[in-house]
């Protein structure tokens, strides 16, 4: 029982560390045909473990004060930020604890683009096109399906 008190008391540098081997700062845009340019972008903070690792979600989820810890795919679950009032509290967490992975990189462009999201640059077509460049520098360099689109397709060679 000892052991599980530590454990209870994670500091935030084992946070940072965890975060650099197992988190994910991700930005979606999907297709929304209700939202002004019929895109919505999804941004989200989460990190994923075996269901024997749970209460370890939970402790990043209270420290942090925000999030929701749920199924991620059959036996394993996430703690999951969404929302920009608490993926604020998600960035200022890591600009005083600095990740030390390249993660520090992917989490510097998420700040960002939430920052021009609170500016309401998501709203623009020009906001919206810079997002989704920023965004497929993240992670595996995933292209957001907004990129690869017909329309944006057919602009992007007009501009040129």
């Amino acid at each position: 029982m000892g052991a599980d008190n530590q454990q209870e008391r994670l500091n935030t540098q084992w946070i940072v560390g965890f975060v650099d081997g197992e988190g994910c700062f991700h930005v979606a845009i999907n297709k929304m045909p209700k939202m002004s340019l019929g895109w919505q972008v999804l941004p989200e903070f989460r990190v994923v473990q075996h269901k024997r690792d749970l209460g370890v979600l939970h402790r990043i989820q209270n420290t942090l004060g925000c999030g929701k810890v749920t199924i991620n795919h059959e036996d394993r679950f996430e703690v999951r930020v969404r929302g920009m009032q608490d993926l604020r509290k998600v960035i200022a967490f890591f600009e005083k604890n600095k990740l030390q992975t390249t993660k520090r990189k992917n989490f510097e462009t998420f700040a960002k683009i939430i920052s021009m999201m609170e500016n309401k640059k998501h709203l623009t077509k020009e906001g919206l096109d810079k997002i989704a460049r920023m965004a497929s520098t993240m992670n595996q360099k995933v292209k957001p399906a907004y990129l690869e689109s017909p329309e944006t397709l057919r602009q992007i060679s007009h501009s040129r």
